[in-house]
């Protein structure tokens, strides 16, 4: 399928056949499409946790608004944040830059400077907005993936971020959950898989100047 067909052929996966599991190379495809994903700044304030536990993923329904899908999936990707992007997190990724790319501290510095005084002055809230942001970023990219690989997906706002965190030790990591995709391959008697795509016409969605 080329991109467009690939993209007409993907929906929001009401029900999955919970028989079938993503070989390894799948997830693996995923996790690094993800991790290939542009964000802000280049500073990935990004996480993902993928869950093939069948009994945890079960646990997680009842905090998913009991969505089936999270129990059902093949796997359940949860995206999470870090809680505290400052001085140690900027300085950690232009220590990655310069191990990377080689780059002199000379070059590196201003940029380098002018981030941390930028993130020092911003409120907590602010940053979790801006993170939250990206993880947004990161699941529109593997939405784009899975549709390109076959694999059927979910994207979750509905569930208890405070639940996922608690369940998922998520806190001890400085981490705090922002979206859930639930993958695998759907059922086949997921009549949601033969609706036509409800969309506005280009014209009344794309303004050319």
């Amino acid at each position: 399928m080329n991109i467009l067909e690939s993209l007409r052929w993907r929906y929001a996966t009401k029900k999955f056949d919970d028989t079938r599991i993503l070989p390894q190379e799948k997830i693996n495809i995923l996790t690094e499409a993800f991790n290939l994903t542009a964000t802000s700044y280049g500073l990935q304030p990004l996480k993902l946790v993928v869950i093939k536990d069948k009994i945890l993923q079960k646990q997680l329904t009842e905090h998913s608004w009991n969505q089936q899908q999270v129990a059902d999936a093949s796997h359940v990707l949860v995206f999470c944040i870090e809680k505290a992007v400052g001085e140690e997190y900027i300085t950690q990724y232009f220590d990655n830059v310069k191990t990377t790319r080689n780059t002199p501290d000379e070059v590196l510095k201003p940029f380098k400077d002018q981030l941390v005084d930028s993130f020092k002055n911003k409120p907590e809230e602010e940053i979790h907005i801006w993170a939250a942001k990206q993880a947004y970023l990161a699941m529109g990219n593997l939405l784009t993936v899975c549709a390109l690989e076959e694999i059927d997906a979910c994207p979750m706002e509905g569930f208890i971020p405070e639940k996922y965190n608690e369940l998922l030790n998520l806190t001890d990591l400085n981490l705090t959950s922002v979206l859930v995709l639930p993958v695998g391959y759907r059922a086949e008697d997921d009549m949601f898989s033969d609706f036509k795509k409800v969309r506005r016409s280009i014209k009344d969605t794309v303004i050319t100047i």
